[in-house]
């Protein structure tokens, strides 16, 4: 059985370091697709291809992100099972997954010209930026059956602890990516089309390796068969599959509105500043990854807790977790405070847009900090499927995101990147309000 008391020699913060180390580095490593892609294409020194590619990658990030609750389901039902020592109940996770997946994708290609036209109008882009942001979305959009299909891979295989298979993926992805976008861009000088095809690439190879790596698991070698058992599709089993990915679906689709709200705000003050944002949010979200490391363990070892009723086993991971997120979102703080405004500053050759990340880096210096409480805590209740109370959490923090950037006007960047930093903020106020409830409810017989 894979849960904390099963492994007694261990510690608990060895526990947790086990998993997000491993973690963070493979995070880290899919953070270098979107600064791989700003840094080779501000090369060009041109500020609106450099905002159309901030623009399209936002949003097929927010059409992708929308069905990450695949991955994340995929976590917490693979380590419950886990838990409860259940290898048939895991394999069948990995065949329901995948089947979503696949329905989604190919749901998506049919919708495939309303959405890119509905995308580039909510964004409100114009001009050079709307016609770059096209190009760029209409490579990268077909890549989206393997995007989904991947982070299902990925779930099941941090599900089942295997996290440094993904670090290793993850790594030889994103080499191959950075060398197609220095190829595709600097060498044959296709631009911002360039970026999209080396994501496409990248993606395509990362789909054969999972799967690879996948077949390879002795869990997952009856997953073929399970197809064909009626207890995988057993009513019972998909109301939990469809109750836990609606509620993440929902609490996904606010966090993805969130974002976009951001970058629409940015483009309506002008290609620098939407360019600018870019950069710099490309570097928050490199601290988002970082310290989503916490997040994937306590959704891998509270999941177990959850599965075996170990509450001390479920508590001691959450206080653990709290406490190193915590120290390593002041690390990254401090670090940003070093280095952040010459790492910034590297993204851009155009002085105007350098100019304006020195301005706002500060924002980004202080949002690891505001945030890691929610990104550890968004685990455990994953972890222990609390998806109707984190859903809860993230749409009281979205009403108030939302009061802030539409009730004031104009809005500027600071009031911008401070309505985002509540967001978090107000998030994590919620789920610790809820917690001690949750636990006792959820652990009643312990």
């Amino acid at each position: 059985m894979n849960t904390l008391t099963a492994s007694p020699q261990r510690s608990a913060s060895g526990l947790v370091w086990s998993i997000a180390l491993p973690a963070m580095l493979s995070n880290v490593a899919t953070a270098l697709f979107g600064l791989a892609d700003m840094w080779v294409i501000g090369r060009l020194g041109d500020a609106p291809a450099q905002g159309a590619v901030e623009l399209g990658a936002k949003f097929m990030m927010g059409l992708f992100t929308v069905f990450s609750f695949l991955r994340i389901g995929t976590i917490a039902l693979t380590a419950q099972a886990a838990g409860r020592g259940d290898s048939a109940e895991q394999a069948a996770a990995l065949t329901r997954s995948l089947a979503a997946a696949v329905l989604i994708g190919l749901v998506l290609l049919l919708f495939k010209p309303l959405a890119i036209g509905a995308g580039i109008s909510m964004l409100e882009a114009e001009g050079q930026i709307a016609e770059h942001a096209r190009q760029y979305i209409d490579v990268r959009y077909w890549a989206g059956t393997a995007w989904l299909a991947n982070a299902v891979l990925i779930g099941w295989l941090i599900g089942q602890r295997r996290v440094k298979t993904v670090l290793i993926v993850e790594i030889l992805a994103n080499a191959v990516h950075i060398a197609l976008d220095l190829l595709f861009v600097l060498g044959f000088d296709w631009g911002v089309v360039g970026v999209a095809w080396a994501t496409v690439s990248s993606e395509l190879l990362k789909l054969a390796l999972l799967a690879i790596l996948v077949a390879m698991v002795p869990a997952s070698r009856s997953a073929w068969a399970s197809a064909r058992l009626p207890s995988t599709w057993s009513a019972a089993a998909l109301r939990r599959l469809f109750s836990l990915n609606r509620d993440l679906f929902f609490r996904t689709l606010l966090l993805t509105g969130a974002m976009l709200i951001f970058a629409r705000s940015g483009a309506q003050q002008g290609p620098v500043i939407l360019a600018a944002n870019g950069i710099l949010f490309q570097i928050f979200m490199l601290s988002a990854l970082i310290l989503d490391g916490f997040e994937s363990s306590t959704q891998v070892l509270c999941g177990e807790a959850k599965g075996a009723g170990d509450k001390s086993a479920f508590t001691r991971t959450v206080r653990v977790s709290l406490f190193w997120g915590v120290m390593t979102g002041f690390a990254i703080s401090a670090a940003y405070t070093l280095v952040g405004d010459a790492f910034a500053a590297s993204f851009s050759t155009d002085s105007s847009v350098v100019s304006a990340t020195a301005d706002y880096m500060w924002w980004v210096t202080l949002l690891p900090i505001l945030g890691v409480v929610s990104f550890v805590l968004d685990g455990v209740f994953v972890g222990a499927g609390w998806s109707r109370a984190m859903l809860m959490t993230m749409a009281t923090a979205m009403a108030a995101y939302c009061a802030m950037i539409f009730g004031l006007a104009p809005v500027t960047n600071d009031t911008l990147w401070l309505a985002f930093g509540l967001f978090f903020v107000i998030r994590a106020a919620g789920q610790l309000i809820m917690m001690p409830s949750l636990v006792r409810s959820s652990f009643s017989s312990s």
